[in-house]
Formats: structure tokens, sequence, C-alpha cells
């Protein structure tokens, strides 16, 4: 074992906080501590970004109206992909999507305007901006999980609807509405599945080995 590793107690941390991760509907209310979201923040900004763009930025939402207005926005795009869903639309409409309203902090993270003059990198896919923005979203979720709060993401919005409604400047692009707080309790499994949505894959079936579609012997 590499010396650099961490403690079996540290690791068991880490793989524990991966495995128990969950994209969270149900809040309960409540408040999340000024210390604590500064310590979630501060992880989500040590993620790692392809030429070291930083390109996530955190609009941190307190005015309830805003709050409202935002669930309206994923409401009238839950109303279209219900539609778009065809056949699986009233059973789409029967799931819980989002916790805006009952989660004790709000958060909208936005990819930043001027991104094209980032070239490390980028210059053969300018989508490592997304790649790197997520990154900052993972490391937020998995802190998250380990002080105990549950966080969903929520991605059923109209960009630029959301982007007027918080004036952002032209370029920039709003990718994730965070709902965040504490649960009364972390799904056992994720929602989707134990609600029958869809079933996740073992890793072996998504596993290939030197070339596309070719499993390991």
């Amino acid at each position: 074992m590499s010396e650099q590793a961490f403690s079996p107690e540290e690791r068991a941390a880490v793989y524990r906080a991966i495995a128990e991760r969950r994209d969270m509907r149900h809040f309960s209310g409540g408040r999340v501590e000024p210390e604590v979201l500064a310590r979630l923040l501060e992880a989500a900004h040590q993620a790692p970004s392809v030429g070291l763009m930083q390109p996530w930025r955190f609009i941190r939402i307190t005015r309830p109206a805003l709050r409202e207005s935002i669930q309206q926005l994923v409401e009238q795009e839950r109303l279209h992909t219900a539609e778009a869903l065809g056949q699986r639309g009233d059973e789409f409409m029967r799931l819980k999507v989002e916790g805006i309203r009952d989660c004790a902090e709000l958060l909208v993270v936005a990819l930043m305007d001027g991104r094209e003059a980032h070239v490390f990198g980028r210059r053969t896919l300018p989508e490592m901006d997304l790649a790197s923005m997520a990154c900052a979203i993972q490391n937020l979720w998995l802190a998250a999980r380990a002080e105990g709060l549950g966080m969903g993401w929520v991605s059923l919005f109209e960009p630029q609807a959301l982007a007027e409604l918080l004036s952002m400047p032209p370029g920039s692009k709003p990718l994730a509405v965070l709902c965040l707080g504490p649960v009364a309790a972390f799904y056992d499994a994720p929602m989707l599945a134990q609600l029958g949505w869809v079933q996740p894959r073992p890793l072996q079936a998504l596993l290939y080995e030197n070339s596309w579609g070719a499993t390991q012997p």
C-alpha cells in the first residue's frame, strides 16, 4: 500500500460518504449553520478544474420570493418534461423531483461568462468547463453527506429564464439548483430505483477493456 494512503478508518469514511450520498428530495426544514455552509462551499471550491479556470459561480438564494420564483420555473419544466415523456408522463408527475420549498438552503451553480478565453485543456473539449463544475458539485455533495446534510440537484428549468431571474451576465449559464439541508433520513438506495422508475446498472456492464464493448476475459 502507498505510504501516502489514509488510515483504514479515514479511507472507510471516504468510501462511506461516496456510497451513502443520495440525490435528496425530502427535507425537514431547519437550518445550515453558517460555519458548516462555509466548509461545504470551500470543499466545492477545492475541486479540480481544467486549466485551473474555476468556472463555477455559486449564488445563495436568501429571498423567499426569489426561491418561490425558482420553484415556479421548475414546475413549468416539470410539466414540459411530463409531456415529452409520453406514456410515462403520468408516472413522472407522481415523482417528487425537488425540495425547493422545504430545504434549509438553496444554491444555484452556474458556469461563468467569458469561458471562451480559457483554451488550456478546452481547445478540443470545450465542455471541460462543465466537467469541472460537476466536480465542484460532487465535492459539495460528499462533504454535505459527511456533515449529515442532504443535497438534491435540480436540473428541471429553462436556463435562460433562470439566468434572467438572477441577473446573470451574457455568456454565463446556470446548470444546477441545489437543495441543501437537514433530512429525516437518507434513502437506502437511489430514490428513482426505490420507486421503480429505473434501476442502476452494475459496473461490470459499463467496463470495457482496450476497445468499446470489449469486456474483460
